[in-house]
């Protein structure tokens, strides 16, 4: 049995697992997450938390802030891993905090736990450089996002998901029936639920943008909280540059927390305080916080090494050579993905890039 103390205090310092370690917690992992329903029902007080993508230190950051575990309830809405330089150190230590404390933490489901994404994206990668080139801890950890719930109800009017609706959803019961232990599919309700965003131009559904998933607007999201007796949907998965965004007065909320994204973006970012279900102003509060000293200067020391080129946006692309064109198709494609999934509302705000 894997000393749980001692790989919690190793993750703490930011220190590697051993594979043979990574592989204990993996499997322990899965036994805990079987035995839990798609759905899984929460009592506040609760702490959201959205996208972190791999930024440890932000992380530990969100832990200062909030509270740490056990001491606060925390749920994650997803992406975990994917475009920061410690997927891996954040994927773990959330596992461990789960194993430790089962009650306390629960993760969702994103986008980015899946095989097909963290192949293109940066866990991969990062796999593979941090373990001597072996992809065994990719395949034990992306195995076990088969396992990870599809979305959370706290105090059964509040409907929490990664991404957001689904025309192939009406009810939860359409939820709690999906098989989610399989790689995320191109698409259906479990591809909409890790894909799909709010527009507030929109009344109704429209095929997203992103290539998966869908845009809803506020006649779907009217709907789906009348018929499931909801007040509001917490989700993530969207860039925001003040942390958090209120779509339609607060019916849907998009809480993001991985500030000053991918080490560039120059965002805040929040985690969402909840401590009572009855929709008061003092009901729930966004904590705002900037990037971490030592986020910013593991960027620096990334800059330092050559790993990372700023200067590859300010060049013109016939003057860089193959393998920083490389690195600026890759970071291209990325901010395509993101910044064309923002409500219009955003795009004025979304950084110069």
């Amino acid at each position: 049995m894997v000393d749980l103390d001692q790989c919690l205090e190793q993750s703490y310092e930011g220190k590697l697992l051993s594979e043979i370690v990574v592989e204990q917690l993996c499997f322990s992992f899965k036994e805990l997450l079987i035995k839990d329903p798609n759905v899984l029902h929460m009592r506040t007080p609760v702490t959201v938390v959205g996208d972190i993508h791999g930024q440890f230190y932000d992380l530990l950051e969100i832990f200062k802030i909030g509270g740490t575990p056990p001491q606060t309830n925390y749920l994650f809405l997803g992406d975990y891993v994917d475009r920061g330089f410690h997927s891996v150190e954040t994927i773990i230590i959330l596992l461990i905090l789960k194993l430790k404390y089962p009650s306390r933490i629960h993760l969702i489901r994103g986008n980015h736990e899946s095989r097909q994404i963290t192949l293109n994206y940066g866990f991969y990668t990062e796999c593979l450089t941090k373990y001597g080139g072996s992809s065994r801890v990719w395949e034990l950890i992306t195995d076990t996002f088969d396992y990870l719930i599809l979305s959370v109800i706290i105090d059964d009017s509040i409907f929490c998901i990664h991404g957001g609706l689904s025309p192939n959803i009406q009810s939860i019961e359409s939820i709690k029936v999906i098989d989610r232990y399989k790689e995320i599919p191109h698409e259906g309700p479990m591809a909409d639920l890790v894909w799909s965003d709010p527009d507030i131009e929109l009344l109704n559904f429209q095929i997203s943008s992103r290539g998966a998933g869908y845009q809803f607007g506020l006649n779907v999201v009217n709907k789906f909280l009348s018929e499931n007796k909801f007040d509001k949907i917490i989700r993530a998965h969207q860039l925001c540059n003040e942390g958090y965004q209120l779509h339609w007065g607060g019916k849907v909320v998009t809480v993001w927390s991985a500030p000053n994204y991918c080490y560039r973006c120059g965002n805040m970012a929040s985690i969402m305080e909840i401590f009572d279900s009855f929709n008061g102003p003092e009901s729930s509060r966004f904590n705002i916080f900037d990037a971490s000293p030592s986020s910013n200067q593991e960027y620096l020391k990334f800059i330092g090494s050559g790993m990372v080129d700023p200067s590859n946006h300010q060049q013109d692309p016939d003057e860089l050579d193959e393998e920083s064109q490389k690195r600026k198709e890759f970071d291209d494609q990325f901010f395509n993905e993101y910044f064309n999934g923002i409500p219009k509302e955003l795009d004025r705000k979304a950084p110069q890039l």
